[in-house]
């Protein structure tokens, strides 16, 4: 079952979904060769708290971190560690916030110093497979319209699109129905309707779309072992535009 959302929970997604928004600007602006992921995790982690808000992967099913760090091949999930950031990587950083009772959560992948042609295309394919798809999330619309378009242009510019994780809803839980697929046929699904607030997360990859979990049982990668990007928003169904909670 959907869950369609009231104006005050809304606000508190929409509230929780601005400190998402202020970690991931800060976070932007650390990333850089030296720096590593723990540092990382610790500006999020300290900053989140600040907000009487709580990070809400941390401890999630036992997950040790307040956010996730996924480099280069690794796809989702990544945990932070002392490994320092170098030039030419990519990574993806994925921040859910508690804020209230209520989540939000987004991810955006960035550059780590001078990156490949082919990094700085993945990122810029998987933010456009994103942009495009919110688009798609208005009332009427079906469900895989949005599924449709980031599949569409993933695979237009060459890529794969990670069929084994997926979208979701989002608001008193992390995880709410329904699930979302990053790949799909237009016309299928539930048709949206004012008030679902769903997360949107294109998980793209260079190669194929196989993944596999490494034996830390979190750190999903390609298979193949190619570059993969993510990202994600918050959004939220209206009458008329969606509606970004996370930006």
């Amino acid at each position: 079952m959907i869950i369609l959302k009231s104006e005050q929970e809304i606000e508190r997604i929409r509230a929780a979904g601005r400190i998402v928004k202020d970690v991931l600007e800060r976070l932007k602006n650390m990333v850089a060769p030296g720096v590593t992921t723990k540092q990382l995790d610790k500006i999020a982690h300290d900053y989140i708290f600040s907000k009487n808000a709580f990070p809400a992967f941390l401890g999630y099913r036992g997950f040790p971190a307040s956010i996730c760090t996924s480099k280069n091949f690794e796809v989702v999930h990544g945990m932070p560690n002392n490994i320092p950031l170098v030039n030419g990587d990519i990574i993806s950083i994925d921040i859910g916030v508690l804020l209230n009772s209520y989540y939000a959560d987004a991810a955006i992948t960035l550059p780590v110093g001078n990156i490949s042609k082919e990094a700085a295309n993945i990122i810029r394919i998987a933010k456009k497979a994103l942009d495009e798809s919110i688009k798609q999330a208005v009332s009427g619309n079906r469900l895989f319209d949005i599924s449709n378009k980031i599949q569409t242009i993933t695979e237009k510019a060459g890529y794969s699109v990670v069929r084994d994780f997926v979208g979701h809803g989002i608001g008193s839980n992390m995880h709410e129905e329904p699930q979302i697929p990053n790949f799909g046929e237009r016309g299928k699904g539930p048709r949206l309707k004012k008030g679902m607030v769903f997360c949107l997360e294109p998980m793209i990859n260079v190669g194929g779309y196989e993944v596999e979990v490494l034996a830390d049982n979190w750190t999903v990668v390609t298979k193949d072992r190619s570059l993969s990007a993510h990202f994600e928003h918050t959004i939220l169904i209206t009458e008329k535009n969606p509606e970004i909670l996370t930006i």
